[in-house]
Formats: C-alpha cells, structure tokens, sequence
C-alpha cells in the first residue's frame, strides 16, 4: 500500500470510529439478558454509570488511534499484525460502551475527534522509536487501563450488573493484551514517560466526564 493510500486509508477508520461505524469482531455483548427483578437505578446511580461509560468509550476512541498510530509506522510485519489485531478487539469495547451509553441514555463524549487526533499522533511518536519500545507503551497503556477499569468498577453501583460486567471483560481483554505485548518482546518504558501518560489519561478522562 503506499503512502497515498495508507493515509486516505486512516481517515476513513478514523471516521468510522467517530461516527460508530465499526462493527470489531462481533463478539457476544457481555451482559446478560436483564432480568425482571433487577433493581431499578436510581437517577444518581444511572448519572454516575452514564458518566463512567462515557469515560470508557472516549478511551476505547483513544485506544483505536493509538495501535492505529503505532501501526502505521511499523515496520516489522509481525509486530504491525499484532497491533492491527489487538486493535480490532480494542473495536468490541468501543462498540460494548456505546451501546451501553445508548441503553443508559447518554451520550458519547464531544470531544473524541481531539482524543483521536492526538492518540493517533502519540501512537506514532512512540511507533517511530522502535518496535520493542512501542510494544512496551502498550503493555504500559494496558496496565494503566487495567487499574482504571478497577476504579470504575469501585465506583459503579452493584445493581448497574450490566455496567459491571462489560467493564470485567474489557478489564480482562486488557489484561491479555499487556501480557502478549510482553511476550512480544516490550521494553519497560522510564518511569517519567509512565508519569507523562497517566497525567494525559487524567487529562482525559476527567474532560470527558462531562463534556
């Protein structure tokens, strides 16, 4: 593919992720049928769940231009594969959370076309310095995403069961994804670079919130 058509390419991934278009690869949404004699949320506790999702899917926007970003610039066709896969099942989450934000009511956060954007360019940055080096960003990314998710999880009401349950299988696809980065060769990244990326993370996640 050349250059041309490598970024056209991008742009039209980059709109089918803003615009809900992407389908990933169609794995069973997490929650169960609900049943009748769950208990009712109560408008704080549907508002907390809305703004928590809302958070998870500007996330999975972010996670979407970050592989794309690194895989763009790979060289190594072993490496770029895993990246485009890893981010294929990065695409389930993306779908998991807007459906849920749609179940909910909520809406999608204003401000994902800038998440994409500047994930794009970062997974690019850290793509360009190596393979071992972007590997070991997203093994980094993944374990921050990790403990994220358990503080949602922390937060989020016990009878929000559906909630709950898509946030455990993203947690553990997370999970997976640090652990096949590792396996793959990662180099441990400084520890100002980790600092670097849980100050944007928090940048984000705390726009997002509301916006």
């Amino acid at each position: 593919m050349s250059i041309l058509n490598g970024i056209v390419n991008e742009f039209d991934i980059a709109l089918k992720t803003l615009s809900d278009k992407k389908t990933g690869t169609e794995r069973e949404y997490p929650p169960r049928p609900i049943q009748k004699n769950v208990e009712e949320l109560t408008k704080k506790e549907k508002d907390l769940s809305i703004q928590m999702m809302r958070i998870n899917h500007a996330g999975e926007v972010a996670a979407q231009a970050l592989y794309r970003g690194q895989a763009f610039v790979c060289k190594d066709p072993k490496i770029k594969e895993h990246l485009i896969q890893a981010g294929e099942e990065e695409t389930d989450h993306l779908v998991w959370c807007k459906k849920r934000l749609d179940e909910l009511d909520g809406k999608s956060s204003l401000l994902n076309p800038l998440w994409y954007a500047g994930s794009f360019t970062i997974g690019a940055i850290f793509g360009a310095m190596g393979e071992k080096t972007s590997l070991g960003f997203v093994e980094e990314t993944e374990k921050q995403v990790v403990k994220h998710l358990q503080k949602h999880l922390d937060k989020i009401s016990e009878k929000d069961k559906e909630t709950i349950e898509i946030l455990k299988t993203m947690q553990a696809d997370e999970d997976l994804h640090a652990g096949q980065a590792n396996e793959s060769g990662a180099e441990g990244l400084e520890s100002p670079t980790k600092k670097v990326m849980e100050i944007t993370a928090k940048v984000m996640t705390s726009s997002s919130k509301f916006i």
